[in-house]
Formats: structure tokens, sequence, C-alpha cells
């Protein structure tokens, strides 16, 4: 009855509805205005979030001492659990407030403007970028500083740094052989059916040399995972190797691997040349 009373009223309930929808719009307006000004004082302040000692982004967990110094889970086993700010204790306090405000805070993803539009939590971006399809992907030529997606690289690859393309590649599932110079350290072969490159790298240490096999491309789903089999025969000896599972690089390395390879010890060396025979397989989508 008093609603009813009210808009009765003339010209009271026009005015009453105006006024109050100017306030919606001041409202949602200031509203937004704060939300923006809190988005570029986040965009400003998040080296807040990362570690004061390693200065690396904070992970779940993290840990206070008693004055409130905070510190990464990396970083207090090395300290001793030991504070450096202040000398007490920590690495057995967690700082909730800091985990949830990491955990609040979601930042796009480094190829937003090469077309992601996946926001992840802050910290995690370079976990993401591995897995990224829009990841840059550098040409394994030397001197080349090309820099791509992985489906361009296969064309930039051919056109610019083969001379017989026929000689360089091949297709998933079959044996085909290889003949790499130690000391080049590096053999690029193309997969023609998927478009991909791999590279073959050796890596002469003192007790033999090591060889590895990976694929330059994000971790996607959409580009496949593989796993290889190497065969190196001399002298009637033959060693074998199956990794289960091929690693994906967005940029070759030249540091001697720590899993993954194959080591061919001294003893069988001849000369600078290795002949071997490589099977890469595709493997099934989990």
């Amino acid at each position: 009855m008093v609603g009813a009373a009210i808009s009765e009223v003339p010209g009271e309930g026009i005015g009453s509805n105006s006024i109050l929808s100017q306030k919606r719009q001041l409202s949602s307006s200031d509203k937004a205005n704060r939300d923006a000004k809190k988005r570029s004082t986040m965009l400003m302040d998040l080296e807040i979030l990362d570690c004061p000692i390693c200065y690396e982004a904070f992970t779940i967990p993290i840990f206070q001492c008693d004055n409130g110094h905070v510190a990464c889970s990396s970083c207090c086993p090395k300290l001793n659990n030991k504070c450096p700010a202040c000398a007490s204790p920590i690495g057995h306090n967690r700082c909730r407030a800091m985990e949830s405000v990491l955990e609040s805070i979601l930042v796009p993803c480094p190829n937003a403007k090469l077309g992601c539009t996946k926001k992840f939590s802050y910290g995690k971006e370079s976990t993401h970028e591995k897995e990224c399809i829009f990841s840059q992907c550098s040409c394994p030529a030397l001197d080349c500083n090309y820099t791509c997606s992985y489906k361009d690289l296969y064309r930039h690859y051919h056109t610019t740094h083969l001379e017989v393309y026929h000689l360089n590649k091949f297709c998933c599932g079959s044996f085909f052989s290889i003949r790499i110079n130690i000391s080049e350290k590096m053999l690029i072969r193309l997969e023609y059916t998927k478009a991909l490159l791999f590279a073959v790298q050796c890596f002469r240490e003192p007790y033999g040399v090591y060889v590895t096999v990976s694929c330059i491309a994000p971790s996607a789903p959409e580009v496949g995972n593989f796993s290889y089999h190497l065969s190196y025969t001399v002298d009637g000896h033959t060693m074998t190797y199956k990794s289960p599972k091929m690693k994906m690089i967005l940029e070759v390395s030249f540091q001697t691997p720590q899993e993954n390879f194959m080591l061919i010890p001294n003893n069988l060396l001849r000369g600078e040349m290795l002949d071997m025979k490589l099977f890469i397989k595709e493997l099934k989508q989990e």
C-alpha cells in the first residue's frame, strides 16, 4: 500500500527513479574507476609477490618469521631456517594472508598479444608458457635469431636453411639413418606429416658422448607427445636407448643433458662421426 501511494504522487515517481538511476550510474562509474585503480596498483606493485631473498615469484607455501618477514619454501632450508632480516626462525609458520593474495591475483599469458586468452595465478606464467600453443620458438640454425610459432618455424627452416630438403625429412613410425659430426654438436631433421622440427644433439664429455633428441615445439596437446629409440652399432657391438617421452623445447640448449640421453663410451667411438638409427613415435593422448 505504501509503495502504491508514493507512486501516485504526480511527478515524484519519475523524479525518484531518475535520481536513483543517476546514483546507480555514478556508483557504477565510481566502482569501475576504483577497480581500475586497484588493477593499476596491482600491476605496479607485483614485485611484492616475489621472494625478497631470491627474487623469484612466490609459490605456495609461503613462510614467515615471528616478526612478519617472509620467504619462499626454497629459500628457507638454504637459510638454515633463520630469517636473514632478524635471525628469527623461519620455515615453520605459513603466511596465510600472502598465500590468499597470491591465489586471488590472475595475470594474462605473456603471449596474450599473440592470441592467448588464458589467465593464471601470478608466478605460474613460466610453466604455462612452455605449454602455450602461442609460445614463440627459436630457430636452431646457428647465427639465426628468427623466432616464430612452431608451425611457422618448419616453413622458415625449410626455405631458409635447407639446401636438400628430401635428405633431411622423415616420417614418424619408421627407423631412419642419421650421421652426425660430434664437433658440430647438432643435426636437425624435419617431420613432414606434422611439420615439426627435431634436434639430434651430441655432447662430448671426458667419459664419452651424450646423444639426445628433442622436439622444437611447445608441450601442448595440439602438438602431441613423442618417444624415441636410438641405436648405435660399431665393431659388432650395438647400443640402444629408448626414451619413454621426448623433451619438448622452445629453444635449443647446448648444456649437457642430465636426463633422457644415450651415453656412448669413449672405447666405442670411431673418429668424429656417429652413424646411428633413429625411430620417433607419436604417443597416444592420455
